[in-house]
């Protein structure tokens, strides 16, 4: 690759789709399938028109009809095409054709892959700007087990033929990317998105799978999605796994908590316990169709330097993990930013469980001062129709309890805070528990920090034992003994 030099920094120059096309089409050994649905053959032109695909494409096709897609990969029970399990079949079924149709025997040395996609790009209307499902199963050594990427991607153009463009390019940095750069999959995340503006395409979720990925840990990937500026937020499970907000969010009733959670202190147990109590007994709330989030901004993530601690976003993950929760990384700073980003997938009840200091930044106008209409415009965005927040109390230095009924704002935003608390917007949080009200995540950390005793009755059993077994947050066993 040409490398370019600029004042004293290396800059590595990005290689032309036909120069990437050529290279994956010029190794004797890669061989695999296209299999494109809904957006036409895209990926698979940029291969045709680079030359030499004879010795790569072994077939390219695209079932676009719904009844042929259920012949081939079969019938999907929620009838619907544009989905990672729909993926998942194609990629399944169209390897297990090469290495059916190619006898290993006569290709000992061959890399067998297929890439595919299931894409729905935007409407005649413009109202569904559109979305897909992109992933590639291969190999790197014809003797290991396969690999997989799967991603999901949204598209930001407003014409069906350049979102389509958009997705030739992905697929073809894709493919050249598993095979060229997955020993740092880091910058293949990046690379999916050159000759790509982020304008263009939004990449929500990704998973890496496979021999070559073993070491990879996919919620740190997702980080990367949002640090780099690839989506707005991510969404994992208690698996470790990503998983697609749209799919977990949508039509859902959610209940959101934010925090810093470094440690989840038994404040932030009692919180969630009281709000799901509350929660359950709200009007129009199905439990069945209820989705709790536990989000973590990205500026809660950043270090004292202004960098990202992956290995202190790792151990809140797991820890969260721990306790069954579903976790949102976003780049939210604001509530309202995140109230919209909900409100992108559902229109259902929704509640935000805070405490006072949270509530008191809500009423900060400083936050708002790039908006046009201020904290007013903040506030239209934030509380819509079916959202409330539950205030949890907390106890001031002097040892005053701090509920809605006392908590002070900016005389400026009085008339504002009475207008939401007496319209039903704002309720209190009633059965906490008083003899936790002094427990606060930094004190903790500072004592784990410093080799302190006693920290491990302020969170609960299951995050102090991981804590201690897994060394999170500087805790030293050996520290701790010598104190």
């Amino acid at each position: 690759m040409e490398i370019t030099l600029k004042g004293d920094a290396k800059i590595e120059s990005v290689p032309s789709l036909k120069d990437k096309a050529l290279r994956i089409n010029l190794n004797e050994n890669i061989y695999g399938t296209f299999a494109e649905i809904g957006a036409g053959q895209e990926t698979v032109r940029h291969f045709f028109r680079a030359g030499g695909a004879s010795g790569t494409i072994a077939k390219a096709m695209s079932a676009y009809d719904k009844e042929f897609s259920d012949a081939i990969y079969g019938v999907e029970g929620d009838r619907r095409y544009v989905t990672e399990n729909r993926l998942r079949k194609m990629l399944t079924h169209e390897v297990k054709l090469i290495e059916e149709r190619i006898p290993r025997k006569d290709q000992p040395n061959k890399m067998f892959f297929s890439y595919a996609n299931t894409v729905t790009t935007i409407d005649f209307a413009k109202r569904f700007k559109g979305h897909g499902w992109v992933g590639i199963k291969y190999q790197i050594d014809p003797s290991e087990a396969y690999n997989e990427i799967i991603l999901h991607v949204r598209f930001k153009e407003n014409d069906a033929r350049l979102q389509q463009e958009t997705l030739g390019k992905l697929g073809t940095n894709l493919i050249y990317g598993a095979f060229y750069k997955h020993n740092m999959p880091k910058k293949l995340l990046r690379y999916l998105y050159d000759h790509i503006s982020k304008d263009q395409l939004e990449i929500d979720t990704i998973n890496f799978s496979g021999p070559l990925f073993k070491e990879v840990d996919n919620r740190l990937m997702s980080l990367q999605l949002v640090k780099n500026g690839m989506t707005d937020a991510v969404m994992f499970a208690p698996d470790g796994n990503n998983v697609l907000p749209a799919r977990m969010l949508y039509k859902k009733n959610i209940l959101a908590f934010r925090g810093s959670f470094r440690p989840v202190t038994r404040v932030n147990v009692d919180m969630y316990e009281n709000s799901f109590e509350m929660f359950k007994k709200e009007n129009k709330v199905d439990l069945e169709k209820t989705q709790v989030v536990f989000e973590i901004t990205l500026s809660n993530l950043r270090a004292s330097g202004g960098e990202i601690d992956e290995q202190d976003f790792m151990d809140r993950a797991r820890l969260l993990c721990s306790l069954g929760q579903t976790v949102l990384i976003s780049n939210f700073q604001e509530y309202y930013k995140l109230v919209e980003y909900f409100n992108l997938y559902s229109k259902k009840r929704m509640v935000l469980s805070m405490g006072v200091n949270n509530l008191i930044d809500i009423f900060d106008e400083k936050y708002y001062r790039h908006l046009s209409g201020g904290i007013l415009e903040a506030f239209g965005k934030l509380f819509h129709k079916d959202l409330k927040v539950y205030l949890y109390p907390m106890l001031s230095e002097e040892g005053t309890l701090i509920t809605s009924e006392n908590l002070k704002v900016h005389p400026r935003m009085k008339e504002l805070y009475k207008f939401f608390k007496y319209t039903g917007k704002l309720v209190d949080i009633k059965n906490y528990r008083p003899e936790i009200l002094n427990i606060f995540s930094r004190k903790v950390l500072k004592m784990i920090a410093n080799g302190e005793e006693g920290w491990e009755p302020l969170l609960p059993s299951v995050v102090s034992n991981m804590i201690k077994d897994q060394q999170l947050f500087g805790f030293s066993e050996k520290e701790a003994q010598t104190k």
